[in-house]
This record gives structure tokens, sequence and C-alpha cells, in this order.
């Protein structure tokens, strides 16, 4: 499925709580679901430290490798709000206050409540554009092919919806899914036989556990609709072949089922 037309993107999630565990990542499926939709292949995700070093080598090394980067977390108030200066880093320009950074910020807190702890959320990269952010005010921003967000899903989402209209894109990939109790071995020979003729359609395979019941969810993903719907169905006919009736209901909710 892919090809020389492929538009890509790598997602890097910043934070300590990420890796720790005390904090359950929510957008990197949401970012992921939002590009496929627009033609743009998320290829990778990586969760980084709040270490400047790693941040500042991560996204110098993926923004060489994809045509998008985005970032999440790391923009806030506190000290450990680093992504900015980092991000600097990597373009070797300076941190500025940003004067409309600042007029979002004091029209959401207003003046009394301004203070500089929340004003370090108007110190943006010499030459960035602003991310519009309707839900708390404080922008994310974008350069050249890196786009800084906030950590926080509604705050991510709402800054995602703002700037999928300017993201160039590819073929749109479409995905469907047939789930079935089954084992996953008794399908893997059938299986690779349809992917070998299928090369356009990619096929992904994910068992599952429901009610105490093993099964496995074939997932399909294509530019091409019709080429999509094909491949499943033969997937679906090899399960039935096995003897085992394919489900309506995917029971992973990883794709649209058929």
């Amino acid at each position: 499925m892919t090809g020389a037309q492929d538009v890509t993107a790598c997602m890097v999630v910043i934070g300590n709580e990420v890796l720790s565990g005390r904090t359950r990542d929510a957008n990197i499926q949401m970012i992921g679901t939002g590009l496929a939709a627009l033609g743009i292949r998320l290829k990778e995700a990586r969760v980084v430290a709040d270490d400047p070093q790693a941040i500042i080598s991560t996204v110098n090394e993926c923004r060489r490798r994809y045509d998008y980067v985005f970032t999440t977390g790391g923009i806030g108030p506190t000290h450990d709000d680093i992504t900015t200066d980092c991000i600097a880093q990597c373009f070797g320009v300076p941190v500025e206050r940003h004067p409309e950074a600042v007029r979002r910020l004091v029209s959401h807190y207003g003046d009394e409540n301004l203070n500089e702890a929340r004003l370090r959320m108007a110190n943006i990269p010499q030459g960035a554009t602003l991310i519009d952010n309707p839900v708390s005010q404080a922008p994310g921003f974008c350069l050249e092919n890196v786009y800084v967000m906030a950590g926080v899903p509604r705050i991510a989402q709402a800054m995602f919806d703002g700037i999928k209209h300017s993201l160039r894109g590819g073929m749109p990939v479409v995905s469907q899914s047939v789930a079935a109790y089954m084992r996953e071995g008794d399908l893997a020979a059938p299986l690779s036989a349809i992917q070998d003729e299928f090369t356009d359609v990619e096929l992904g395979s994910y068992p599952f556990v429901r009610s105490d019941r093993l099964g496995v969810s074939i997932v399909g993903r294509s530019t091409d609709a019709s080429r999509l719907a094909e491949a499943m169905a033969r997937v679906a006919g090899a399960m039935r072949a096995a003897g085992h009736e394919p489900d309506a209901e995917d029971p992973t909710g990883s794709g649209q089922s058929i």
C-alpha cells in the first residue's frame, strides 16, 4: 500500500508521566485516525521523557525523516514544560514572547490572574505560527513541519481540528475489519496467501479474548476501497472455510466491521 506518493508523519509524546504509567496517552489514536482520513500515514510514535537532549535529538531525527511531526505535552506553565525551548534549539532560533499569544492569555485569564508562570505559555520560537487553542487559549505552534500541541486530550483534539485543513495529504486510507472466534494460527496460512495476492492492502492480525473465548480480528487498510472490500471478503471466506463464522462485531474496536 505504501509508495513514493505517501505522505508520512511521526508523533512524539513528551512527558515523564506517560513513561511512568501515571498518565495514559489518548492522543496517538486520535491523531493517527485523523491523519489517516487526510491520507497521511502515521508511521511511528515515540514517547520521550522531559529531558532536553532526548526531545531535541528525537524531534531533529523525525523532522528530517517524515513529512510531518506532531508533538504533544510539555507546553504548560510549570518548570518541567520544556518543549518550547527544546523545539527552538532544534531549529537554532530564540524564544520570544509572542504578542498575539499574550493577548489571548489576557483575554482568557484577565490581567489580574495572568502571572509570570502563565505568561510562559506565550513564549514561542521565533518564526513559528500559532496553533489556536479554543479551550484554554494557550496556543500551540508550528515551525516548518513540526506541530507542537498540548498533551491534554481535549485541547490536543481542538488544536488538531484547527490545523488539519492545512495539512497536505495523499489518498485517504480506509479500513475494514472482520473477526471470528478461532485461533490466530489456524488462519495464518490462508491470510498469508491473501496478503500475497492483495499487495495493495495492508492486513493485520489481532488476537483477542472475550468472555474467555479466543478469537482473532483481521484489519485491512488501503487507499482503494474496492480492493479492500474484495480482500476482506476473501478473509471472511477463509474463516468460514476453517469452520468459523465471522462475527458481525469486531471485539477489538480496531476497524470498521464488515
